[in-house]
């Protein structure tokens, strides 16, 4: 356990952030997760939906370092390559 008083704060600032980021972390998940199901489903019009709200997500997240910007930019990529490919 933290010491002194720089580390206990510290230690409650990590444990905030964590909390923050892991729920930031989970809506990315989430918003991945609904345009992959869209498109199993083979909703098109579903899907693009999902697709924009999924990229505004991902961005948001990639801004604020929850995930890695070019991690984002790929699944961005990978998930419209996919949307495309449904027509």
């Amino acid at each position: 356990m933290a010491n002194s008083k720089q580390s206990l704060k510290r230690a409650k600032q990590n444990a905030e952030t964590y909390k923050l980021r892991h729920a930031q972390r989970s809506m990315v998940r989430t918003a991945v997760k609904a345009v992959r199901a869209s498109i199993d489903e083979n909703d098109s019009v579903k899907a693009k939906e999902a697709l924009t709200k999924a990229e505004k997500v991902l961005d948001s997240s990639a801004s604020k370092k929850v995930i890695h910007k070019n991690a984002a930019a790929r699944t961005k990529s990978r998930l419209s390559k996919a949307v495309k490919a449904l027509g």
